[in-house]
């Protein structure tokens, strides 16, 4: 089942179109990594989502109404958007009682998500002494208040330290575990390759991939092949008349790339070379990102 659902949305301040177009869904079960270079319109669509901003043509729905629309939205979908947007001087547990009451919501959730995010210890403690990575947790929190089944995160992992970044990526996908829509745009790569099951990726606010992430990698080629063998320079000039292109690795290793491992290996034995190594080197998520995003970076730093 469909639970967010874009279409052809677009967003324009002034002459300025900061989202151009865009469709995609995000589906139930599953993290959905919402990924673009700066000023690619990621925050603007997910205001749009909720209500926060009209949009200029096209429309974003959750379970197939306008977030205005929805009779209790915390019971639809829970967001976080800035971890900082809570009063310093109120206490955890005032903050979610607050936001439970002024949204029907039984005030037994307030306790309940507290033990989720594993507040309770600080529960009568000001926000304003809050680490970064309890903010994040208390935003969590009230996200989660109305037990919605669309949850939506704007880069929640930024400035934590590894044991936060865990937490939350662990979370993700415990939360997508139980059949709930979690949308959630990063520009850690690392993150996104480990947490997201799909990817929409946009550029100048228009849709550049919308797909899997086993998908999303293979389409962007399978890298170089790592090659060992006693014979290195032999073997590279055998590699480079089939066709293929060769580069040093580590070691007196060979790195290949236009010819898969399986050619690879065929051709090696037919000149009777013996490999000791024959590894296919998957692209990470960030080199295939960054080469599918870089007609759409606004600014560009020199080359290092």
């Amino acid at each position: 089942m469909t639970m967010i659902e874009v279409r052809g949305l677009t967003k324009r301040y002034g002459p300025d179109t900061v989202v151009d177009d865009l469709s995609f869904t995000v589906e139930a079960g599953q993290v959905t990594g919402f990924l673009g270079p700066n000023g690619a319109g990621k925050s603007t669509t997910m205001k749009v989502i909720l209500g926060l901003a009209a949009p200029t043509s096209g429309s974003a729905t959750v379970g197939g109404r306008r977030y205005r629309d929805l009779p209790v939205p915390l019971a639809e979908v829970g967001a976080l958007l800035d971890a900082g947007a809570v009063h310093g001087a109120r206490k955890a547990h005032d903050h979610l009682l607050a936001l439970a009451v002024s949204n029907g919501l039984p005030r037994r959730r307030v306790d309940e998500v507290l033990a989720r995010t594993g507040l309770e210890g600080v529960a009568g403690k000001r926000a304003g002494g809050f680490s970064l990575g309890m903010r994040q947790r208390l935003g969590i929190a009230a996200a989660l208040l109305g037990d919605p089944r669309v949850l939506i995160f704007d880069e929640p992992v930024n400035g934590l330290d590894p044991e936060g970044i865990r937490w939350i990526r662990d979370f993700m996908r415990s939360l997508a575990r139980e059949g709930r829509a979690v949308l959630v745009s990063s520009h850690l790569m690392s993150e996104m390759a480990q947490t997201a099951d799909h990817l929409v990726v946009i550029g100048r606010g228009r849709l550049i991939a919308d797909t899997g992430v086993d998908e999303f990698l293979r389409d962007r080629g399978e890298g170089a092949v790592l090659v060992r063998t006693a014979e290195p320079a032999a073997f590279a000039l055998r590699l480079t008349a089939s066709g293929a292109t060769v580069r040093d690795g580590v070691e007196s290793s060979l790195l290949v790339s236009g010819l898969t491992g399986e050619e690879i290996g065929r051709l090696a034995a037919y000149h009777g070379i013996a490999l000791s190594e024959l590894t296919p080197q998957r692209p990470s998520l960030e080199d295939a990102f960054m080469e599918l995003t870089k007609d759409s970076v606004e600014y560009q730093g020199a080359a290092a």
